[in-house]
């Protein structure tokens, strides 16, 4: 078939699951390419750390618990790295600030005001994709990735807004033209919008694919050959309706 299907891509960046499903992401891109067109959105399951986490890890040992809880769950998959500090030493109040933060980033690639892909600079990660070029990969996806890894693997606070604009920094991006977004409200309706989504779609968390026009979701910690399974089915099926089996 000649056209892409669309999926959809909900994460918050705070959220350890998506940082541990990234090299499946990647590999979703790398494999099916112009196959697919993937769009993320951004949702705040970490709005609120001091309420998630310190609310709703009260009976679990707080902050304390939910760190060992993450370092956990890094332990199991060695393709991750975990600064000390995550959850420690470093604690952001919302992960909020980075959404509105890639959103703005998001428009400027809709307005050509950015170019939409990069130009093959290694993304610098090591989580699976370490020194793999990030040719044809958004540039807002870049961003997205190093906010995670900035926090996860580096221990930095995505919260503060001086770290996102460092990290913009690296990457050569406007800031004036990001701060523009910012301040006019634009990156906010925009971010609004994906919550409005999440809702549509009836998303219940980080980190979700949404396929086939929202009749099929993919959510949590799921092996990457079940999602290449829902990708190729509906590749497969040139009406893109659904099959018997």
């Amino acid at each position: 078939m000649s056209d892409r299907i669309h999926i959809s891509y909900f994460s918050d960046v705070l959220c350890v699951w998506a940082y541990v499903a990234q090299i499946r992401l990647d590999e979703l891109e790398n494999q099916f390419g112009s196959e697919i067109e993937l769009t993320q959105h951004f949702i705040p399951i970490f709005g609120s750390t001091a309420h998630r986490i310190g609310v709703g890890w009260e009976d679990r040992g707080g902050f304390p618990g939910y760190r060992e809880h993450v370092h956990e769950i890094c332990r199991e998959f060695p393709h991750v790295d975990l600064s000390p500090d995550a959850w420690t030493k470093t604690i952001p109040t919302s992960s909020a600030v980075s959404h509105h933060f890639i959103k703005a980033v998001q428009l400027l690639e809709v307005d050509g005001e950015i170019g939409s892909e990069t130009d093959g600079a290694s993304d610098g990660g090591t989580d699976g994709s370490a020194d793999e070029p990030a040719s044809g990969r958004r540039v807002s996806e870049v961003l997205a990735l190093r906010a995670r890894r900035s926090f996860f693997r580096d221990g930095e606070d995505i919260s503060d807004m001086d770290r996102l604009l460092a990290l913009a920094e690296e990457m050569a991006l406007p800031i004036g033209a990001i701060e523009r977004k910012l301040n006019g409200g634009e990156a906010m309706a925009a971010l609004c919008r994906d919550v409005e989504l999440r809702d549509e779609y009836k998303v219940e968390g980080s980190p979700t694919y949404v396929l086939n026009q929202g009749r099929q979701k993919l959510y949590g910690n799921l092996g990457y050959r079940i999602i290449e399974a829902n990708v190729q089915e509906i590749l497969s099926r040139p009406d893109h309706q659904a099959s018997w089996c």
